[in-house]
């Protein structure tokens, strides 16, 4: 395997899977190979249009090719689990679109198919692989902001497409599990620890799930975190972090690019720091290659993608109960 790129297939054409074609053909480790959909005709137009070599009418036909390595799964979050575990027993590796599963129950099952299989599956938070986010991390990890308190976040957009599964709650939709992910891991990854209460609300649309939800997380050591995501409010992200000795602003967290700023407040001085970045999805497809080929852990275990459903179930069931919820 080591001697030929790793081959890639697609399962499912959902628009996601454009920001992934770049970074793979970018890779000398890694080959777009083919795209699977439910009918032929899909399928092949998809194929053509992206300039894939191979369609196939079915995922079912994909995964039984046994010249595939990878499987980037971008289907709905409800076909998540199922198809990660479809693929993984094929003898696939996985790339899973986020969020990994909607239940702990799934993650789990996926983990135990993945070591009995011995493949590689991880979570697609590109994110965390991006440079900025370990800078971030490593000037949290510095202590100059000082003894932690607060963090702020947010993630929502306004979603125009009717009846698309992110409003449908039989499909895993709902805006805590699109976009509230992200400000819930990145909170996680800087603390490096997991909160201990949680407190939610949520304003439900016509498909059942939360089309806005708001939260609360409190951390040990009395550090606490509020964030918000949504589908009814304008286009916003950051993330701001809260210290006693200075504040750190980040204003586009979750999609950084390649020349990102970030603002270091000590007192009345406002520090301005650029951060040379790169393709913002190059990181993920390096990461799972690194994995495959030099048997390295990748950089989201299986147990933080656990962590993060357990943070997230526990915010939707203090939404049913309207109290706090323990973890």
């Amino acid at each position: 395997m080591s001697q030929q790129p790793l081959r890639w297939g697609f399962l499912g054409t959902a628009h996601i899977n454009q920001v992934l074609i770049p970074p793979l053909r970018a890779s000398k480790r890694n080959q777009l190979v083919a795209v699977a959909s439910r009918t032929q005709k899909s399928a092949e137009a998809y194929a053509r249009k992206w300039k894939v070599p191979r369609a196939y009418a079915s995922y079912e036909a994909m995964l039984a090719d046994q010249e595939i390595d990878v499987v980037y799964n971008s289907l709905p979050n409800s076909l998540h689990a199922e198809w990660t575990i479809k693929a993984v027993q094929a003898g696939k590796h996985v790339l899973c679109e986020k969020p990994l599963a909607t239940t702990t129950n799934e993650v789990d099952a996926i983990a135990v198919a993945a070591a009995k299989y011995k493949k590689v599956v991880t979570e697609a938070f590109m994110y965390r692989h991006h440079p900025q986010t370990l800078q971030v991390k490593e000037i949290v990890d510095s202590g100059v902001l000082g003894q932690l308190q607060l963090i702020k976040g947010a993630f929502t957009f306004v979603l125009t497409r009717q009846g698309n599964f992110r409003t449908q709650a039989d499909m895993g939709g709902g805006s805590i599990w699109d976009v509230g992910c992200y400000p819930i891991s990145y909170m996680r990854m800087l603390l490096g620890v997991e909160p201990v209460e949680v407190f939610g609300w949520q304003l439900t649309g016509p498909g059942g799930a939360d089309e806005t939800f708001i939260g609360q997380m409190r951390f040990p050591g009395d550090v606490y975190a509020q964030f918000d995501s949504g589908f009814r409010s304008p286009l916003r992200t950051h993330i701001e972090i809260v210290g006693a000795a200075g504040t750190l602003s980040v204003p586009v967290p979750f999609k950084p690019g390649r020349n990102e700023k970030i603002y270091l407040t000590r007192g009345e001085k406002t520090e301005v720091i650029r951060v040379p970045g790169q393709e913002l999805y190059i990181g993920e497809v390096e990461d799972i290659a690194e994995a495959i080929l030099l048997n390295t852990p990748p950089l989201l275990s299986l147990a933080d993608s656990r962590a993060n459903v357990v943070t997230i179930q526990a915010l939707l069931e203090s939404v049913r109960t309207g109290k706090p919820v323990n973890l």
